[in-house]
């Protein structure tokens, strides 16, 4: 992208940092080998919603030093303000980061869902990755503090293993407050909020049909599958669209 899409929320600015895929993972795959960590954020609708009403989320995502567009909402914002963007979801990124840890030589820890789905998805990226090295699996209790003690007791056990990989499945806004921490406490750790990809690779979700996917409609079908609580998000990600169509086409004239 030759000038970053850029969502403005008073005086914080988030920026996506790659345009597609391959781009990132060139990007993580350079800082795995050479030990340098990373904090990764997936942004989607949803996202820029707590964003605008959490000054806490914003700080934390302003540290994220990766930003890719994880809805095809944010694509379809970019490319009306005139910039080039793929869609890169988070749960379509576990794989390929496994592979790029792997290569590197350094391990994968993953924390946030339930024990039972961490060792399960452990389990599959062993088979579907060959050499992995599987590092710390550490499932918290409910009302876990992304910035708490017991954060940073699982950052001292990540920071005592060197470089490495941390998916983080916590959801928004806990994982990307958790990988902001990581970057003054585990600094050669990458980072990675991957959200339900964890639970997914495991089995213990399911998740919509490809060709649900290839319609970008998994939104109805995750909708549907739990309306009481994602019905009211959705509602509220469809209110802020109007704006951020504005805001789009407003970029899009200025770089014309």
């Amino acid at each position: 992208m030759d000038v970053p899409v850029k969502f403005r929320f008073g005086s914080t600015e988030i920026a996506l940092s790659h345009p597609d895929r391959d781009g990132l993972l060139a990007a993580v795959t350079a800082r795995l080998s050479a030990g340098r960590g990373f904090a990764l954020a997936t942004l989607n609708l949803d996202h820029l919603v707590k964003l605008r009403r959490d000054p806490v989320f914003r700080t934390a995502y302003a540290a994220q030093d990766l930003v890719v567009a994880d809805g095809n909402p944010i694509v379809w914002l970019s490319r009306l303000a005139g910039e080039k963007v793929s869609l890169v979801a988070g749960s379509d990124l576990v794989l390929p980061l496994c592979r790029a840890a792997a290569s590197a030589g350094v391990p994968v820890s993953m924390v946030g869902a339930t024990d039972a789905a961490l060792e399960g998805a452990a389990r599959s990226l062993r088979a579907q990755v060959p050499g992995l090295k599987i590092g710390l699996l550490h499932a918290p209790p409910m009302g876990f503090d992304p910035e708490g003690a017991a954060a940073r007791d699982i950052m001292a056990r990540l920071a005592a293993q060197g470089p490495g990989l941390c998916l983080i499945a916590l959801g928004a806004p806990k994982q990307e407050r958790f990988a902001a921490l990581g970057r003054t406490l585990s600094r050669e750790t990458g980072f990675a909020s991957v959200g339900a990809g964890v639970e997914f690779i495991s089995g213990h979700q399911r998740r919509a049909p490809a060709w649900v996917r290839a319609i970008a409609m998994e939104w109805v079908w995750r909708a549907l599958s739990a309306p009481r609580r994602l019905i009211p998000r959705y509602a509220a990600c469809i209110a802020i669209l109007p704006g951020q169509v504005l805001a789009a086409l407003r970029l899009r004239t200025r770089k014309g």
